[in-house]
């Protein structure tokens, strides 16, 4: 028998099992902060306020001590709330409901408040000349140069094991031919070809799920509009530059004129420092003087004295053509909040797609989020919710229910 092929054949099984392994730990560990930022960070922060309460030491704050008390208000706030005096006056005082998570087990909403409750580590000194280094608390590099080594050392030892038998069966005076190199070994071809299959499959998955989504997506903008400043700091109302928000399709994007409603009168930035996200600083009146180059307007003169023109925004947000949304059936139907689907936007510079909105996302929405159901007449034709929610068989309605999950919902 062909003894390097006999090691291979021994030598792959055991190779797979470590792989499926080291790779299926990833998979089966309850993961606190993946949970967390799923299901909760659109509306809540560890040590901020959102559209939620900060969340950090929430167990010393009301009934939360207990935990089935808690499970009960995740799974279903409105239900929860009506026996819970604390619990109703979070939702009077944020003007929101929290939505319930039907799906979470037990052992992942105790996962989320491990999470919580393990405080964040202590960032490390920099060491000069490291800046580029990977994190210390990524091993994927280390890992990959591990294998790399075993691969090495495994192709060292088939070749030392062939040279060995070769000296032995000239000892012995038995003849063989000579050995086929590995480019011609039947065994290594076939291995070779298993192990681009499976990679090429992974890659062109992880491709083609990834295919249009560009979370985190920023791109610079022509003029520098921070809505850190304007929506946080100075806490102006979104409706007021995206009407379309509460009243069509689509929030729309203000017009010039919209901007020098304001600008008209303050010319000059006197705020906190700006600053882009490669740690450039910005100059905030020098970015107020592009808006009046746009709008033709002459800030000694006090007047128009230029034929304006749209200042040409990067768009951020966008949904395939074939992917029905609108926006005032959200925000004022369903009473979403804007924060659910853009992030904290009143904490961001320049702004960025905050959530994947892939189906997947927009589907588990829907069955996770309750709405307005009991006060509000886009809902009246639900006569059967109606009863139901009077005789107490069901406490809240959500998307689901109402067919938010059906393709002809959302697709043409």
């Amino acid at each position: 028998m062909n003894q390097p092929k006999s090691i291979l054949r021994r030598f792959l099984p055991v190779c797979f099992s470590i792989v499926l392994l080291v790779s299926g730990t990833g998979v089966t560990a309850q993961d606190g902060k993946a949970l967390f930022q799923t299901n909760c960070a659109s509306c809540h922060a560890l040590n901020k306020k959102l559209t939620g309460p900060a969340l950090a030491g929430f167990e010393e704050r009301g009934p939360w001590g207990d935990r089935k008390k808690l499970y009960e208000w995740v799974r279903n706030p409105a239900a929860f709330a009506k026996n819970d005096a604390y619990s109703a006056a979070l939702i009077k005082e944020y003007g929101v409901l929290m939505t319930g998570f039907n799906a979470l087990t037990d052992a992942e909403i105790d996962a989320i408040v491990t999470y919580i409750n393990t405080p964040p580590p202590t960032p490390a000194p920099v060491v000069p000349g490291t800046e580029g280094a990977a994190p210390a608390g990524d091993n994927t590099f280390l890992f990959g140069i591990l294998a790399l080594v075993l691969a090495v050392v495994a192709l060292i030892l088939l070749q030392i094991n062939s040279n060995l038998k070769r000296l032995s069966d000239e000892k012995e005076g038995v003849v063989r031919g000579e050995p086929l190199p590995f480019w011609r070994n039947k065994a290594y071809i076939a291995t070779g070809i298993i192990l681009l299959f499976l990679v090429g499959g992974y890659l062109t998955i992880q491709g083609a799920i990834g295919l249009g989504r560009q979370t985190n997506y920023q791109p610079e903008q022509p003029i520098y509009y921070s809505h850190t400043v304007h929506a946080g700091i100075n806490q102006i109302n979104c409706l007021y530059c995206h009407g379309g928000a509460m009243e069509g399709k689509h929030a729309n994007i203000p017009s010039v004129n919209v901007c020098m409603n304001c600008h008209m009168a303050i010319n000059e930035y006197k705020g906190p420092d700006l600053f882009r996200e490669d740690g450039t600083k910005v100059d905030g009146t020098a970015e107020i003087q592009k808006l009046y180059q746009y709008a033709g307007w002459d800030p000694t003169l006090n007047k128009y004295t230029g034929e304006g023109k749209p200042i040409e925004w990067i768009r951020i947000h966008n949904l395939p053509d074939h992917v029905y949304f609108n926006h005032s059936q959200h925000t004022v139907a369903g009473g979403v909040q804007c924060q659910t689907c853009h992030g904290p936007i009143q904490e961001m510079g320049e702004v960025y797609q905050f959530s994947t909105l892939s189906m997947g996302w927009c589907i588990n929405c829907h069955r996770e989020s309750s709405v307005k159901f009991s006060e509000n007449g886009f809902y009246s034709m639900y006569e059967k919710f109606h009863n139901d929610i009077k005789s107490g068989k069901m406490d809240s309605v959500t998307v689901e229910k109402i067919g938010g999950t059906e393709c002809q919902k959302c697709h043409y």
